[in-house]
């Protein structure tokens, strides 16, 4: 009881911002903002065009809904906080708030990973066993397959939250960041925290590691199968199907990786492009991710300009 009466838990965090560039709070945020707007725009439209299009009513194209959704969320649940601390200089969340972002962001992060992989057997199979595919890919099995992915997610994450409120808060309650990231809040505990530590860096290598070994391997049969074909124009048409999902690939894991490697091994980074580096992680995937499937997908690119231009569709037909 004595400890009690001469320690009290902290009951809330001070997110810093991007430290440094505090001046330039105002301006960051208006980025921010754009592609936040952008985000939820974008991933709406292809929601939109995909239920609209019968011939879109496919695996592949289920499989980018579920993304869509997942990009809007994962964007909701940083943006609205950031642009508090950027334009508003709201800094203070609480506790369990603190602990609930964390939660969320890790959770869409990991669904985000198995959504990847997902849609890179949907391309294996298309282009591998294109006979099986509506018999291999059925409703049932995108679903099953949507709901392992969010339920291995969920699972993962929960322990996080729950090893971070066994440990006491006293004194530490800045947090040099614009979320709360989970080695970020571990890191300000008053304990030991060796468990949350390698319980946090086993998480994101074991994801990392068999998802990013599963789509290597999906591509690598993709490959194999793409330069068994004798016709140059097939292996084109074959490849031009995968064009948008690697895009997809590299643009949601290049920044991840960095922002994993920076936060244990870069201790050179300056915190600025750490932190910056860890929110464009968040808030450019979802935003790219439609442009690059309106962009590279036939189907959706005319669905999009029939709905903005219908007259110039009907003068094409």
């Amino acid at each position: 009881m004595e400890d009690n009466g001469t320690h009290h838990p902290i009951s809330s965090f001070f997110l810093v911002g991007i430290p440094g560039l505090q001046d330039f709070h105002c301006w960051i945020g208006i980025p921010v903002f754009l592609l936040f707007a952008l985000t939820l725009l974008g991933n709406s439209i292809i929601i939109a065009t995909v239920k609209l299009e019968p011939s879109l009513h496919q695996p592949m194209y289920f499989f980018l809904c579920m993304l869509a959704v997942n990009d809007m969320a994962l964007s909701s649940s940083t943006a609205p906080k950031m642009l508090s601390i950027f334009w508003f200089n709201d800094h203070r969340i609480g506790f369990n708030i603190c602990l609930t972002q964390m939660y969320f962001i890790h959770t869409l992060c990991i669904i985000e990973s198995a959504l990847l992989v997902a849609m890179a057997f949907d391309r294996y199979v298309a282009i591998c066993v294109p006979l099986h595919y509506t018999t291999i890919l059925t409703t049932s099995k995108i679903i099953k397959m949507g709901l392992v992915g969010v339920s291995r997610a969920i699972l993962m994450v929960l322990p996080c939250p729950i090893l971070i409120k066994r440990l006491p808060y006293y004194t530490n309650y800045i947090i040099n960041h614009v979320y709360c990231e989970h080695m970020a809040v571990v890191k300000l505990a008053n304990a030991n925290t060796l468990i949350n530590r390698a319980y946090g860096i086993s998480v994101a290598l074991s994801v990392m590691i068999l998802d990013l070994g599963l789509i290597a391997t999906s591509y690598i049969k993709i490959l194999q199968a793409v330069f068994r074909l004798s016709s140059q124009n097939a292996r084109s048409k074959a490849l031009g199907t995968c064009a948008a999902h690697v895009c997809t690939i590299l643009v949601s894991y290049t920044p991840a990786l960095f922002s994993f490697l920076t936060h244990r091994i870069g201790k050179k980074v300056p915190p600025s492009i750490h932190i910056l580096f860890a929110s464009l992680y968040l808030l450019v995937p979802p935003t790219v991710n439609p442009l690059v499937y309106g962009i590279k997908t036939k189907q959706i690119r005319d669905r999009v300009v029939g709905l903005f231009f219908p007259n110039k569709k009907i003068s094409e037909h």
